[in-house]
């Protein structure tokens, strides 16, 4: 796909979903994630990869799943290749969506959702209405495939203006009511280890209870262009610099000389 295609499935659709761009970072990271899930868990590293993660429901209850994840993720992070590796996955799709010098979200999210399980739900949201910039876009990995229940969903660009203009009203009924409200309108993504999703996380998305036979793992980070507008979530704070051009690496570091 040439960057018209890629643009022009990401203004229409609200996502772009494509090959993931470097396979042998994109093992690394789902090898990292498996050995450190297993050493959390005390288990032996697998040989399945796919059926460890698939089947993680039968190592670990509900009730200890969030910290077993909170502990994965300062693990993961802790890994001083694994933003870079991360970035690479999507890096010229990113290029041509965001813009070629980018800042990278400090700590990546990864969310586990077992089957049946309704404590690890993300309900109805944009990433706006919580402090972050129109102008971030947020990359989706699945570390198994992900289709219906299993995976996450996400209101088409075509359907906000209407959500918008009824949004003070709907809200008023919370997160269910929204949900209920352009729930026939959604689009559940269809996606399969190997590929990436970038999206537009100023449109309405979430998940609901998995309800089916495996476990979903995700990876999701937010990048943005460096000099675009921020809202609450700074750059240096919540944001680091990962590509840089050499004119702005200069620009950053110009003192006016003193008189």
């Amino acid at each position: 796909m040439d960057e018209s295609e890629i643009n022009e499935q990401y203004l229409s659709k609200g996502r772009f979903i494509g090959p993931a761009l470097d396979l042998e970072a994109l093992d690394w990271i789902r090898e990292r994630v498996v050995e450190i899930s297993a050493d959390v868990l005390k288990q032996p590293n697998p040989n399945d990869i796919q059926g460890f993660l698939e089947t993680i429901h039968q190592l670990v209850s509900g009730a200890e799943l969030n910290e077993k994840r909170l502990e994965i993720i300062f693990r993961l992070c802790d890994l001083p290749e694994f933003n870079k590796k991360f970035f690479l996955i999507a890096k010229q799709y990113l290029e041509y969506i965001v813009g070629n010098e980018l800042a990278i979200q400090k700590r990546i999210n990864l969310s586990i959702q077992m089957p049946d399980d309704v404590d690890s739900l993300l309900s109805v949201h944009a990433d706006t209405w919580s402090g972050d910039s129109a102008f971030e876009a947020v990359v989706w990995v699945p570390l198994v495939n992900c289709e219906k229940s299993m995976s996450m969903y996400l209101l088409p660009p075509d359907e906000y203006p209407a959500f918008s203009k009824s949004f003070s009203e709907i809200a008023k009924g919370g997160s269910e009511n929204i949900f209920s409200s352009i729930e026939s309108k959604v689009e559940w993504i269809k996606i399969d280890y190997g590929q990436v999703m970038i999206f537009d996380q100023t449109l309405p998305h979430g998940n609901r209870v998995n309800n089916e036979a495996s476990t979903r793992w995700s990876i999701n980070c937010r990048f943005k262009a460096v000099f675009s507008p921020y809202k609450d979530k700074k750059l240096g704070e919540f944001f680091e610099p990962i590509s840089l051009r050499p004119a702005s690496i200069r620009g950053l570091q110009y003192e006016f000389p003193i008189l």
